[in-house]
């Protein structure tokens, strides 16, 4: 089993921000591909600079919003979005594709994608190793760093490669 990441996400999503920041210390640190899936409007604009950059570019512009949205705890208005368009090295111009309904289509698509991976039981996050199953999660609360992180990457992958597996839950930490 090919250990590249499919990640399909929520913007918006305090717990989808967390597990994202154990998979990008958990990509740094093996060397891994990860390609993510992307509310609506962030969604799009992520999806738009993905496009046109390419996904580095587009993973250090979720990491701007994400730190302002979840981080700081602020609106998502477009204010935050013109902020962290600048912090990520990205023209201004850009956020008009937050309006753009041209990318729904796509959304659309990958969304169901996602949700064909796991079923309809869960939303955001979802994270598939490789042509494994996709699972909900993991919900990281605080995120996990170094060794941690990396034995908790290894039993998601573990749990990946046995098709009985389904379901593993406990109560979710505080934010």
């Amino acid at each position: 089993m090919s250990d590249d990441v499919t990640f399909w996400f929520d913007p918006s999503c305090p717990f989808t921000w967390r597990t994202s920041r154990w998979l990008m210390a958990v990509t740094e640190a093996r060397g891994l591909t990860i390609e993510q899936e992307g509310g609506r409007r962030l969604a799009r604009l992520l999806v738009a600079v993905d496009e046109k950059y390419d996904t580095e570019v587009m993973e250090r512009l979720y990491a701007e919003l994400g730190r302002r949205i979840h981080g700081e705890h602020r609106e998502i208005d477009d204010r935050v979005i013109l902020e962290s368009l600048e912090d990520a090295g990205l023209p201004d111009h850009l956020l008009s594709q937050a309006d753009d309904a041209q990318m729904d289509e796509y959304l659309v698509e990958s969304h169901y994608e996602g949700q064909d991976r796991i079923g309809t039981e869960a939303g955001s996050p979802i994270l598939a190793i490789g042509d494994g199953p996709g699972f909900f999660g993991p919900v990281v609360v605080p995120v996990p760093e170094g060794e941690a992180a990396e034995k908790l990457f290894d039993a998601v992958r573990l749990l990946s490669a046995v098709p009985e597996f389904s379901e593993l839950k406990t109560a979710r930490n505080p934010l």
